[in-house]
């Protein structure tokens, strides 16, 4: 069975006193399962900075075993939102992010520590590929072969746009991929994962209906059945065996589950009953700078 890279140290890295330094930065939410592992694979930066939305489990108590992590609680707006403010925060000049449910392996890390190890890297930004895992197996195919997130970046470089899920960070320049992989642990509890679909499935559905989005037959029907056509026969899902499977049914119900509650609040709104809208965050400080990379930094009421 495959499994995720073990966190190992590194004997020959460049020490932090021969390379810029770099801030760490780690999202929470009642992730006790997921955050040792994660901040003892990032223990060799010079700053883990972790920012908990309020945790109910152990996850406060677990991050104070590190010495070197600042431990700072935030209300949730969604990612686009947590790791923008987080950013605000950080007191070094490069920023390495990172959820919970992902691990920076030995190879990444000395591959980071190789391109700071002259001084400041010829990039700004950097995008960073994720080995993602479903039940244990790496998927391979199914669209996520060729999931990549831009995580390592000078400060000023890079924000994330005003979305409430599925924000991809803009960044000033070019942001060339690294050839290493950070670990994704992103379904190890089925009943879980199928929760967070439909949590994602809700906010994505809020931030059309700002958009003023409309829904109807097409998209309940043709985007559900695009989106598994799409991720099971032409990216390869079917080699997948079973997760492969379950993994692309999962994700087309995500997209039936958002156009059907975007449908619902039209029906609704006809009725004279306002949609249930998750909060959004609406200070513009953490929004700042998006202009200048040519992203919005409002949405449409």
């Amino acid at each position: 069975m495959s499994s995720p890279s073990s966190i190992e140290e590194s004997t020959s890295s460049p020490s932090a006193a021969e390379r810029p330094k770099i801030s760490a930065i780690v999202t929470t939410f009642n992730e006790e399962r997921h955050i040792r592992e994660c901040l003892e694979s990032l223990v060799w930066c010079d700053e883990v900075l972790v920012v908990d939305s309020f945790s109910t489990d152990r996850t406060p108590e677990l991050v104070q075993e590190f010495d070197n992590v600042r431990f700072v609680q935030r209300v949730y707006y969604g990612s686009a939102s947590q790791k923008n403010w987080a950013m605000d925060q950080t007191t070094h000049e490069w920023i390495l992010i990172f959820d919970a449910d992902e691990r920076c392996t030995p190879a990444l890390r000395d591959e980071i520590l190789r391109l700071f190890a002259g001084g400041d890297p010829p990039h700004d930004a950097y995008t960073i590929n994720r080995r993602v895992f479903f039940m244990g197996e790496v998927i391979r195919f199914s669209g996520w072969q060729r999931d990549r997130v831009v995580r390592l970046l000078r400060r000023g470089a890079g924000r994330y746009p005003n979305r409430r899920v599925h924000a991809d960070m803009v960044t000033r320049g070019p942001a060339p991929c690294l050839e290493e992989a950070m670990d994704h642990l992103m379904v190890e509890d089925f009943v879980k994962y199928a929760q967070r679909i439909q949590k994602y499935s809700w906010w994505g559905a809020a931030q059309a209906w700002r958009e003023g989005k409309r829904s109807g037959m097409l998209q309940v029907v043709g985007r559900s059945f695009w989106r598994f056509v799409r991720t099971y026969c032409l990216q390869l899902g079917v080699l997948d065996g079973m997760r492969g499977m379950v993994f692309c049914l999962l994700q087309a119900y995500g997209t039936y589950l958002k156009w059907s509650y975007l449908w619902s609040w039209q029906i609704n709104e006809r009725l004279g009953q306002e949609p249930n809208l998750p909060i959004f965050d609406e200070s513009e400080e953490t929004w700042q700078g998006l202009a200048e990379f040519g992203a919005p930094t409002t949405l449409e009421s």
